[in-house]
């Protein structure tokens, strides 16, 4: 037994280092986990730190919204404009006729003005023209002319205050229709070569609107936006047909109104449809051609011939006077 006892007290010795060791390895991971925790804990609150703080910033920088100072920040112009023209716009809902609206805002919408806005401005305008009426009056008056004139002045601007809106909007509408009249052979070619060559009736027409600048691209266009917005080609053929009314492009748009409902081929249909928009174009241009001389008439007698005459009898004139006769 007395042999034993080093043998003995060597392995206690080295329980007990191992048991030390093992201490030291839980003392180091447990300092190790509890330095993560703190770091992990630092950062959070820093974060938090400046999550709160750039939120006092923003509350410092708010401001409470004054709208009266915000109406004074404007311009003079506009904080005087902006309550006349809703002023003139009651008025004119007022006085002018449901009918007559109906009939301007359609116009509108033919000279491709869509806006929310263009019906209250054309209404402004009129009220502003018809009160513009006894201020014309009133000024003629105190011009010194003979009464004769002062009448035929005020009857002049009379009439051209109550009829110049209305006529600049025929004119408009007019022209627009003209420039789809002139366009459309040419988009209804590149539409026919586009599908020929295997492309879908409304990748073609996309296509073409890339291509070809203008009015008639414009509605072409908004036709495919309605179409994408899940409208039928149907439906917004139609829309199209009312937001311009033009006789040439209705009869397109019917033509392919009938080939989507029976199934015609939409190649044919656009290869018989480009040979008569160019005949009608070409008949178009006849007729104007000779419309042309009438309307050369007036001026002339009135503008051309004067001077002529001054010209070429002047002379002849003169010589009978002198002669005494």
């Amino acid at each position: 037994m007395g042999a034993l006892k080093p043998e003995y007290g060597l392995e206690r010795a080295q329980n007990v280092v191992g048991v030390v060791v093992t201490l030291l390895l839980v003392a180091v991971a447990c300092l190790f986990v509890a330095v993560a925790v703190a770091v992990y804990a630092a950062l959070v609150s820093a974060q938090e730190r400046r999550t709160v703080q750039a939120g006092l910033k923003a509350l410092d920088d708010y401001e409470q919204v004054d709208l009266r100072q915000r109406e004074l920040e404007m311009p003079l112009v506009q904080r005087v404009l902006q309550p006349v023209g809703r002023s003139l716009v009651a008025i004119g809902r007022g006085f002018m006729p449901v009918g007559y609206m109906e009939g301007v805002r359609r116009k509108l919408v033919h000279a491709g003005r869509t806006g929310v806005e263009e019906l209250d401005r054309f209404r402004v305008v009129r009220v502003l023209t018809v009160a513009a009426v006894p201020l014309v009056g009133f000024g003629v008056l105190l011009m010194p002319w003979p009464a004769r004139n002062k009448l035929l002045v005020f009857v002049f601007a009379s009439f051209a205050l109550v009829v110049g809106p209305d006529a600049v909007l025929n004119r408009r509408v007019e022209e627009r229709r003209q420039a789809i009249r002139e366009r459309l052979p040419d988009v209804i070619d590149l539409l026919t070569i586009s599908v020929e060559a295997g492309l879908g009736f409304d990748q073609a027409l996309a296509r073409t609107v890339a291509t070809v600048p203008g009015q008639l691209s414009d509605e072409f266009g908004r036709m495919l936006g309605e179409l994408r917005a899940g409208a039928g080609k149907v439906d917004a053929l139609r829309n199209m047909d009312e937001r311009t009314d033009v006789p040439e492009l209705r009869s397109f748009i019917l033509a392919l109104i009938q080939a989507e409902t029976f199934g015609v081929s939409i190649g044919r249909i656009l290869r018989a449809q480009s040979d008569e928009m160019r005949v009608k174009r070409r008949q178009l241009a006849q007729e104007e051609a000779q419309k042309a001389p009438v309307k050369m008439l007036f001026p002339m007698v009135l503008c051309v011939f004067p001077g002529i005459f001054i010209v070429l009898l002047g002379p002849a004139m003169l010589n009978f006077v002198r002669s005494g006769f």
